[in-house]
């Protein structure tokens, strides 16, 4: 099945979850990374995640499953979205896929904004916000 544009849906699903990868790249491991280095640096108090900063306290297991059991339930909840975005009409799925792309392009931002803040603090001492 095409798109008005000539686009298969599987092809644009297929390139939406290569965004949501690295989306998910940089808010899981970029950002467990960062704030790990961040924590040695200026303690675990610092986070401001209550979530992250109770998980810093914890062993590194947990701080893994807790990163698992995130990521585990992203990639569910957007496998759902891509369910529906392959059921949606044809007339709506183009803005249906708007504001797709729209989300991802936020949560690539806010990945990469995260990894900026980690930064200033491993580097400066103090965050960015």
């Amino acid at each position: 099945m095409r798109e008005p544009g000539g686009v298969a849906i599987a092809e644009r699903v297929e390139e939406y979850w290569g965004w949501a990868a690295a989306a998910l790249f940089l808010l899981v491991t970029v950002d467990l990374l960062t704030t790990m280095y961040a924590a040695a640096v200026v303690g675990a108090e610092a986070e401001a995640n209550p979530l992250m900063r109770w998980a810093l306290g914890q062993s590194l297991p947990v701080l893994v499953v807790v990163n698992l059991g995130a990521t585990v339930l992203a990639v569910v909840v957007f496998r759902g979205l891509m369910e529906t975005y392959r059921v949606t009409p044809a007339s709506v799925r183009p803005y249906y896929g708007l504001l797709i792309e729209a989300w991802l392009g936020l949560l690539v931002a806010a990945g990469l904004a995260l990894f900026a803040n980690n930064l200033s603090v491993i580097v400066l001492g103090e965050s960015l916000i």
